[in-house]
């Protein structure tokens, strides 16, 4: 079968290649076209366009860059029609992909959408589009069940995918992971800025303004391979950091603490059981305009999943260097490492255990046959 999947960040790249290693082991003909990058192509898909080249950020950027976006959605149509799928598989990334999925029921292909969009942490209407223009959805989270039951919509929990990505790591002894980076035996504190440059640019200068505050500790800043060395080494001039690429869940594995931008990786943090603090930064006007339109009471999916704060969040204004420090400093007290490792023991129970991607492969292939 042809399979058409989109996904437009380098979560969407992780979890779309998973998925596409158990369709594969299900349809050994299986021909997938895609949007998305290294790892989907990796697993034998033919790469349309990379994630690096659809990110924007924030409700100002997205503006700045309609005119590339609407080009890309024309594209993205023409293609589809083109390759002719017998589905079309949206990952996330719903600014995008819930138009891919209303221009692809009126054109009569089959929709699923896999990882739901945030929709119930603002713009709760779009699930009146998602009922008409989703053939089946599959969610990660476990609450988002219950959302959707809300509005008379039957979804299919398959569990979070983190949980197949992070138990097909190369479980190395720590002290060789420790000896391939150049780390000695000193506790080891990484930075995770995100995936985007935009995101980058904003939040790792303040970050790094908290190495200094720490000598007794080694830094490292976990880096994506969709940027150039030059451009992290020029946000790091002057700090005592070690650059590392592609290696986040390594580096999580000798993490004592970590800082990290708000998104995916808070959670991939906690399943690593590393005591952290969630950071995020928006445009003035972009988090202005997303208080008053969003719906939840923490932005990191460790704090939204466990109902509580069980990791700090600093957001906006309250994230600049000394209040990282301070938080860093509250990590490293026994009492508060203790009970923030039982808590993320009790977010992986939530999760609902590994298997996720083989579970949304199978209900894929029945629903194809259907």
């Amino acid at each position: 079968m042809k399979y058409y999947i989109i996904a437009g960040e380098a979560s969407g790249d992780l979890h779309a290649s998973n998925l596409i290693a158990e369709i594969k082991k299900i349809d050994s003909n299986a021909h997938v076209r895609c949007w998305g990058g290294d790892l989907m192509k990796a697993q034998g898909a033919e790469l349309v366009k990379h994630y690096k080249d659809l990110a924007f950020m924030g409700f100002i950027e997205v503006l700045m860059n309609l005119s590339t976006i609407m080009k890309n959605i024309r594209f993205c149509k023409e293609d589809i029609n083109s390759f002719k799928p017998d589905v079309i598989i949206l990952v996330d990334y719903p600014g995008f992909n819930l138009r891919i999925a209303e221009f692809a029921k009126h054109a009569g292909y089959k929709v699923v959408y896999y990882i739901s969009p945030q929709i119930w942490a603002w713009k709760q209407s779009r699930v009146h589009k998602i009922k008409r223009t989703v053939d089946k959805m599959l969610v990660i989270l476990p609450f988002e069940k219950e959302f959707y039951q809300r509005f008379n919509f039957s979804v299919d929990f398959v569990g979070h995918p983190l949980l197949d990505a992070i138990s097909q790591i190369n479980q190395k002894d720590i002290s060789e992971i420790r000896k391939d980076f150049g780390f000695n035996e000193k506790p080891v504190i990484s930075i995770l800025p995100g995936s985007r440059k935009q995101e980058i640019i904003k939040m790792l200068p303040e970050m790094l303004k908290a190495v200094k505050a720490f000598p007794e500790f080694q830094f490292t800043v976990a880096a994506v391979n969709s940027h150039e060395y030059d451009f992290y080494q020029n946000l790091c001039k002057g700090y005592p950091v070690k650059i590392i690429f592609g290696q986040t869940y390594h580096l999580l594995m000798i993490s004592d603490a970590a800082m990290v931008t708000s998104g995916t990786a808070t959670l991939e943090t906690a399943l690593f059981e590393v005591p952290e603090v969630v950071c995020y930064k928006g445009s003035f006007i972009s988090y202005h305009l997303a208080k008053k339109l969003i719906k939840v009471n923490y932005i990191s999916l460790v704090n939204l999943i466990m109902q509580k704060e069980v990791v700090k969040e600093l957001i906006q204004n309250d994230f600049n260097s000394e209040n990282l420090i301070s938080e860093l400093k509250k990590i490293f007290i026994k009492e508060n490492i203790l009970k923030m490792k039982n808590e993320f023991a009790a977010l992986r129970e939530k999760l609902g255990g590994k298997g996720a991607s083989e579970k949304a492969a199978q209900i894929i292939s029945q629903f194809l046959q259907n």
